[in-house]
């Protein structure tokens, strides 16, 4: 009886050891895996998505973005931009932008608290700022990301800091002083409530560069979008982008439009702002689509064939102080929000723009959105699939061909290729409609899913409808 007490004992011991075995082994290998590093083939596919925390969510935390996640896959979404997650100074803290911008100080004490200040106005470039959570909470956001198959770039702003940074106590060489000695915001610039940094330190640099370092190594993100990379001198990020790289494969943006900035191996990708201000003026008429060959053109000579562009129809700035989609571009939203998915590049999307945001978000202060799932987010999701899936679209090092298809007043048909796969974008730029003839051949009709065959017909494109067509 004792031998058979013993022999249950030592089975179930056994069988309770076999299996917590089994479960270290499962957390163990969840918790190994890792996102493989970012490459060039993802940047062929990519949907970059902007996300901004404070306004995301009413809680306006890492956690309640990290929820949906999994979900922007839906979109296309190869990668996060974070805007900056850092802490933010209390010392001239914004509360109003412009020329006659003004301080929270300069309101009454009960009024200030709701003055949330500038992401732009750091105060520790290796912290997190609390009103977002905490650092476990942040790296929960790149595990989930990652988990996802999806990057995590941090929004860095190398060209200034906050009045409470450290560095102005221990290290006030470090920033752009007048002729009395003491420091400046930046130059030409309404931006009081930042301290100029001097690139003429070297030291300044190195500690720059050692900020930056730490992200990638101890926090496990993947690059970084660099914040008016163009006011920084170009021989830091010759400096900088190299040493970064040596670390991991990494992910550049920078927030300018300067073609040097995308040479060699600094970069890999600039803002399509002047393909944005076109977009805008397509909108409202005030261009036609010779100003669109005219950029196309300019695009071709300015810039090398393996630079990639951001194309956007609105982002931070833009939707906070320049309106929403809907106010730029009216009727013509939807067409040419397909239009930044169809030519070179990556086309953006910004928190809130896949849920129909109708509103200027307040940038000092908190503010939010519904989060239903209207007209966007069907368009965008459909867009982001045939941008992930068909090769005819890629917009990397290695874009897909490009071809513009006659030459109408109001109508553009382009055509991209690559791989045996071909995709032919038909729009029609104006307010009024407009007959044309459709390139001959048998077709998907993407946004509709249906088959379709063109002859010698006409076909009646009303006031900025497209088509997407595939081959």
């Amino acid at each position: 009886m004792k031998k058979s007490i013993l022999f249950i004992f030592t089975l179930a011991l056994f069988v309770a050891c076999k299996n917590e075995n089994k479960e270290t082994t499962e957390i163990k290998s969840e918790a190994e895996k890792e996102i493989a590093s970012i490459s060039s083939s993802d940047l062929e596919t990519a949907v970059i998505y902007e996300a901004n925390i404070r306004q995301y969510s009413p809680e306006g935390t890492f956690t309640e973005f990290t929820k949906d996640i999994p979900q922007l896959r839906d979109l296309g979404v190869k990668v996060i931009w974070l805007m900056p997650v850092f802490p933010i100074s209390e010392t001239k803290r914004k509360a109003t932008g412009g020329a006659d911008s003004k301080f929270a100080s300069d309101f009454p004490e009960d009024e200030q608290e709701k003055y949330l200040g500038s992401y732009y106005a750091v105060t520790d470039f290796t912290k997190i700022n609390p009103e977002f959570g905490t650092k476990e909470d942040f790296r929960k956001l790149v595990e989930t990301a990652h988990k996802n198959d999806i990057y995590v770039i941090l929004d860095w702003v190398p060209n200034h800091t906050g009045w409470d940074h450290e560095w102005l106590k221990t290290n006030p060489e470090y920033y752009t002083q007048n002729e009395a000695g003491e420091v400046v915001h930046p130059k030409d610039t309404d931006w009081t409530d930042v301290a100029d940094l001097n690139y003429d330190n070297q030291e300044m640099r190195k500690q720059m560069i050692e900020d930056m370092s730490y992200w990638l190594t101890e926090e496990g993100v993947d690059g970084f979008r660099c914040d008016v990379a163009g006011s920084v001198p170009l021989d830091f990020w010759e400096q900088a982008i190299p040493q970064l790289r040596s670390k991991k494969d990494i992910f550049m943006l920078a927030e300018a439009w300067e073609p040097e900035l995308l040479d060699g191996n600094l970069f890999d990708m600039a803002y399509g702002w002047d393909g944005h201000h076109l977009m805008n003026g397509l909108a409202k008429g005030e261009k036609n689509l010779e100003d669109y060959e005219a950029y196309t053109q300019k695009v071709s000579e300015d810039y090398d064939k393996d630079d990639i562009l951001m194309n956007f129809v609105t982002n931070h700035d833009e939707n906070s102080w320049n309106g929403t989609i809907e106010e730029r571009m009216g009727d013509a939203s939807k067409l040419m929000t397909a239009l930044s998915f169809m030519i070179k590049g990556m086309p953006l999307i910004y928190s809130g723009q896949e849920y129909d945001l109708d509103h200027r978000l307040l940038f000092f202060e908190k503010d939010s959105f519904p989060h239903n799932k209207g007209e966007s987010w069907k368009l965008l999701q459909k867009l982001g699939e045939l941008k992930n899936t068909n090769p005819a679209l890629n917009g990397g090092k290695n874009a897909a061909n490009y071809k513009r298809l006659d030459s109408e007043k109001d109508i553009l048909k382009i055509e991209r290729s690559k791989n045996g796969e071909t995709v032919l974008f038909i729009g029609n730029f104006s307010d009024t409609e407009n007959k044309t003839s459709m390139p001959k051949g048998k077709y998907e009709d993407y946004m509709n899913a249906t088959k379709i065959e063109f002859s010698e017909e006409t076909v009646v494109m009303q006031p900025w409808e497209f088509k997407i067509l595939i081959r």
